[in-house]
C-alpha cells in the first residue's frame, strides 16, 4: 500500500537498536506499532514486553467472567475492525483478537517478551534513550533507541489496591483480589462476598452467581452507577446481515461513537435528568428486589466511569435471588464472615477484594534526564500524549469515559505523522518546549473522580486549561483538533540531534 509520505531510513553508522522502543504489547503497544511499521517502514522497532505473551491487561487478567466494560466496535482498532455484532466480548475473545492483529501485521518478530523496564533516561549529547531492563530470572540488559512510547498502561501490573479488612487475620476462609486470581481456588458452592461496586465487581457477582455458587453478596460503600446493554447490538446485527463485514462495522463504528459522546455529554449537563433515567431503568429491571439506597450513587452519571451490565445481568442475579446488595461498611471480619456498621453479619466462606486498581505510569519505571530524575508531576501533557520539555517521548494513556483504543488510534496517528516530519526534514530529536515562565492555569476541575484516579494524580503530568496542554476526555473534539491544529504549532521543536552523537 502506497502512502504520501517519504521513505524512512534508519538511522546510519552509530544508530541504535531499534529506533523506536515501545512498552508494552496490549491494546496500546501493538496499535502503536501497527500504525508505525505500516507508515514508517524504514525504521526499527521493538515492543518489551514484561509477560510471555502479547495482550497485557487481557492476558494479566483470570478473573471469572472478565469483559469488555466498552462497546468492542470501538474497542477494536480502525485499521483492524471488530468483524462480528457483538457489543460485548469476553476477555480471552479479546486477548485473541490482539494476538490475531499482532500475527496480521507482522509484529510479533518485533516484540522481546520477558522484559521489563526499570529505568529510562535522556541522553542528550547522544540524542538517544538509554533503557535498562531486567527479565524473569533477574538478568539485567541495556538498549538505546532514538524514541520511547510508553504503552503500558497506567496500573501497576504487580500491586493493587488492596486495603487491609478490619481484623482480617480473623477470617478462616480465603481472601482473594482479582488482580491475582488463583487458578485452583474452589468457589462453587461457596458463600461469596465480593467487596467493592465498580466495573469488576460488577461483571464478579453475575458470573460467579451463574456459575455455582451459593450466593453472591456485592458490599458497597457507596453505590455505582449502572446502564444495561445487550450484548448483540440489533442495529448491528442487521448491518452484519446486509454488508460486507467490513462495512457495517465501519457503520457500526461511527454509530456507536457518537451515540455514547452524545450520551456522555448529556450527562456532564444534566446528572440529575440523566440519573433519574439510569434508575427507572434499574427500577424496572430489578422488579421487586429494587433498593433505593443500593442505586442512588451520591454523585452524577460519569463523575466515575459507568459500568455497563451486558444484557442486564447483574440486575437479573439480584432479582432471581442468586445475588444481593449491601450497603454498609465493615467494621471487623470475624471467623466465617464480616461485621458491618449496621451491626449486620455478613456469612462468607470467600471474600473478593475488588478493591481497585493502584496506578503506575511509564510501566512503573523511573525516568530521567541526563541523569537527572524526571518527575511527572511537574511537567504538563502536551496534545494528550507528549510531555512537556521531554524529548521524543510518547505516552499512551486512554480514554475513562470511551474506548481506550480510540485514544491509541488518534495518539499512533500524531506519532506517525511526527516521526514523518523529522524524515522529511532531517531532524532527530523533538520537544514540547514549556518555558519557564510560562502563564498556563491547571485545571484543577478533574473529569472524574475515581478513587484510583484521586490516589494516582500525583504520578501524573498536569492538565491545563489550554488544549494544547492537557489530557481531554472528549473523543470526537479531540480528533477535530488533531485533524486541523498545526504540527509546528510554535510550541512542538524539531531539532538536529548535536554533531558528536
Amino acid at each position: 500500500m502506497a502512502h504520501p509520505h517519504p521513505p524512512h531510513q534508519a538511522l546510519p553508522d552509530q544508530a541504535p537498536d531499534p529506533d523506536i522502543a515501545i512498552i508494552g504489547a496490549g491494546i496500546s503497544g501493538i496499535g502503536m506499532a501497527a500504525r508505525i511499521a505500516r507508515d514508517c517502514p524504514g525504521l526499527r522497532l521493538a515492543l518489551f514486553e514484561r509477560r510471555a505473551r502479547v495482550g497485557g491487561t487481557w492476558d494479566l487478567f483470570t478473573y471469572p467472567g472478565l469483559r469488555s466494560d466498552s462497546d468492542m466496535h470501538t474497542l477494536g482498532f480502525d485499521f483492524a475492525p471488530w468483524l462480528t455484532p457483538d457489543a460485548v466480548a469476553e476477555g480471552p475473545a479479546i486477548r485473541a483478537y490482539l494476538d490475531r492483529v499482532a500475527h496480521e501485521h507482522d509484529l510479533v518478530r518485533h516484540i522481546r517478551f520477558g522484559q521489563r523496564l526499570t529505568h529510562a533516561d535522556w541522553d542528550s549529547k547522544a540524542a538517544l534513550w538509554r533503557l535498562a531492563f531486567v527479565d524473569e530470572t533477574g538478568a539485567q540488559s541495556q538498549v538505546s533507541a532514538r524514541f520511547l512510547i510508553m504503552a503500558a498502561g497506567y496500573y501497576d501490573p504487580d500491586n493493587a489496591h488492596n486495603p487491609p479488612l478490619p481484623a482480617q487475620d480473623r477470617f478462616t476462609g480465603t481472601i482473594v483480589h482479582p488482580q491475582f486470581w488463583p487458578k485452583d481456588l474452589v468457589w462453587q458452592g461457596k458463600r461469596i462476598v465480593v467487596v467493592g461496586s465498580g466495573a469488576t465487581a460488577a461483571t464478579l457477582v453475575p458470573a460467579l452467581s451463574s456459575g455455582g455458587a451459593a450466593h453472591v453478596t456485592m458490599l458497597q460503600r457507596t453505590p455505582t452507577w449502572f446502564i444495561a446493554s445487550p450484548r448483540r447490538d440489533r442495529v448491528a446485527r442487521m448491518l452484519f446481515t446486509l454488508l460486507p463485514a467490513r462495512r457495517a462495522a465501519a457503520l457500526v463504528r461511527a454509530r456507536n461513537l457518537r451515540v455514547s459522546a452524545w450520551f456522555y455529554r448529556r450527562a456532564r449537563r444534566a446528572p440529575a435528568k440523566v440519573g433519574a433515567w439510569l434508575k427507572a431503568r434499574a427500577m424496572r429491571a430489578l422488579g421487586p428486589a429494587w433498593d433505593e439506597t443500593a442505586f442512588s450513587p451520591p454523585y452524577g452519571p460519569w463523575q466515575q466511569r459507568l459500568c455497563l451490565v451486558p444484557d442486564g445481568d447483574l440486575f437479573t442475579a439480584i432479582r432471581e435471588g442468586r445475588a444481593s446488595v449491601v450497603t454498609d461498611t465493615i467494621t471487623a471480619c470475624e471467623p466465617q464472615g464480616l461485621v458491618l456498621a449496621s451491626g449486620t453479619h455478613l456469612p462468607a466462606d470467600v471474600i473478593v477484594k475488588a478493591t481497585g486498581l493502584k496506578m503506575a505510569v511509564s510501566g512503573g519505571a523511573s525516568l530521567s534526564r541526563d541523569g537527572v530524575p524526571v518527575v511527572l508531576s511537574e511537567h504538563f501533557h502536551y496534545k494528550d500524549c507528549m510531555v512537556s520539555n521531554l524529548p521524543n517521548f510518547v505516552q499512551v494513556f486512554g480514554y475513562l469515559n470511551a474506548s481506550w483504543t480510540l485514544r491509541v488510534d488518534l495518539v499512533a496517528a500524531f506519532t506517525v505523522q511526527v516521526l514523518t516530519h523529522m524524515a522529511r526534514t532531517g531532524t532527530q530529536v523533538v520537544t514540547p518546549v514549556l518555558p519557564a515562565n510560562h502563564d498556563l492555569v491547571e485545571d484543577t476541575d478533574p473529569a472524574f473522580s475515581s478513587g484510583y484516579l484521586r490516589r494516582g494524580l500525583g504520578l501524573m503530568p498536569r492538565s491545563s486549561t489550554q488544549r494544547r496542554w492537557q489530557l481531554s476526555h472528549d473523543y470526537l473534539a479531540d480528533r477535530a483538533f488533531f485533524a486541523h491544529d498545526a504540527l509546528e504549532d510554535g510550541v512542538l521543536h524539531f531539532e538536529q540531534a548535536p554533531a558528536s552523537s
